[in-house]
């Protein structure tokens, strides 16, 4: 019920900030976001026997979603003068037996936690931008749902038990049908939104076209779930955090988003290309 209930309060106020919120208010709260799950991370990392300092990887995460905000074409380029000062700050600052562990665990947490979550901020600046946006949150958020009952009700065959004993194969089947259920009611309501002259949802191109995605998308945030298991499991922990009532941490809730979001990008930009 908590885990219903959080989930009951924060999707309207998602789809709000998503659709109406400005431009600086959403790349605030995305930031926001990333340096929360990069706080859990460090967590992680920590226990982990790494214990790089947390304000400078905070920091150059606010200055990633910074340099896209002003500067969204040189995204990579900020990415990695950013990675190269954390590599120094490790270097000067890390006891020399943790110099290593640091350094990796600190640039791996900006890229995870931050440069993945700045996917949904260029996202949003397309010409469909909150379509596109709205499109990966609720194909991620139908394929957790459809995962997680159809898991309990039908699942026998283990998916990865060394990684999430709980995933089965059904539920990573059930996962699939339901982003592209929920899609095709994406695109259904699009239509049905542009017989009344609306252009709240726009997914132009073929229908086939965004089914495939939100198949792929699937799949990438189906991995990104696992991931995080790993992660996770390989310090010997069930939940990265407890901020979110029946969720765990806010990297447990953003996994599956930190693959899906970035493999949407790069999917319409090569959509685009071609």
């Amino acid at each position: 019920m908590k885990r219903v209930l959080t989930a009951l309060v924060l999707i309207p106020i998602v789809l709000v900030l998503v659709f109406l919120g400005p431009k600086e208010i959403f790349v605030l709260v995305t930031a926001t976001v990333a340096a929360l799950a990069a706080w859990e991370f460090l967590g992680l990392a920590d226990i982990a026997g790494a214990k790089p300092s947390r304000i400078p990887v905070l920091l150059a995460i606010v200055a990633l979603f910074a340099g896209n905000f002003e500067y969204p074409d040189q995204t990579s380029a900020i990415l990695g003068v950013l990675s190269l000062l954390l590599l120094v700050y490790c270097t000067f600052a890390s006891p020399v037996d943790r110099v290593l562990a640091d350094a990796t665990s600190s640039v791996f947490c900006l890229f995870y936690c931050g440069f993945t979550l700045v996917a949904l901020c260029s996202l949003r600046e397309q010409a469909n931008g909150p379509s596109l946006v709205t499109f990966v949150l609720c194909v991620v958020w139908a394929g957790d749902i459809a995962a997680l009952y159809v898991g309990r009700t039908l699942g026998r065959h283990k998916l990865a038990p060394s990684l999430s004993p709980n995933k089965t194969w059904e539920g990573t089947i059930g996962s699939v049908a339901g982003s592209l259920i929920v899609a095709g009611g994406l695109l259904g309501l699009a239509a049905w939104l542009e017989t009344w002259n609306s252009a709240w949802l726009s997914f132009p191109d073929e229908t086939w076209y965004w089914i495939a995605l939100a198949a792929l998308v699937n799949i990438a945030a189906q991995v990104g779930d696992l991931a995080e298991s790993a992660l996770k499991r390989s310090v010997g922990v069930k939940d990265s955090g407890n901020l979110l009532p029946g969720h765990g941490g806010v990297l447990d809730r953003i996994d599956a988003l930190l693959l899906a979001a970035p493999v949407l990008w790069y999917a319409h930009l090569i959509h685009q290309r071609f």
